[in-house]
């Protein structure tokens, strides 16, 4: 599965650089760049750390859940603040 986009999604909806997140994960730069770009799958650990960083849980969710990628994307996107996925969270808990 290619998870550049939504991670790449994940890191501007936080409106962080590249730079910004491979401080916060403690990995280099060029590895985010590598991940967004779909040369390099990250382990299950980093896509973790990297939801959690970027406030990003409601991916993670919706990934475990078994949403399809571009769904996931989808919702990062809306730009209204309320999503499915954040219905689906609430929805869970």
């Amino acid at each position: 599965m290619d998870y550049g986009a939504i991670l790449r999604a994940c890191r501007k909806r936080k409106g962080w650089t590249q730079e910004d997140l491979a401080e916060a994960l403690c990995i280099e730069q060029a590895d985010i760049s590598r991940i967004e770009n779909d040369r390099k799958e990250p382990p299950m650990s980093l896509f973790q750390k990297w939801a959690m960083v970027t406030g990003s849980t409601d991916v993670l969710v919706a990934f475990i859940a078994g949403m399809e990628g571009m769904t996931i994307l989808a919702n990062i996107l809306t730009i209204t603040g309320t999503s499915i996925i954040g219905g689906f969270i609430n929805y869970l808990f």
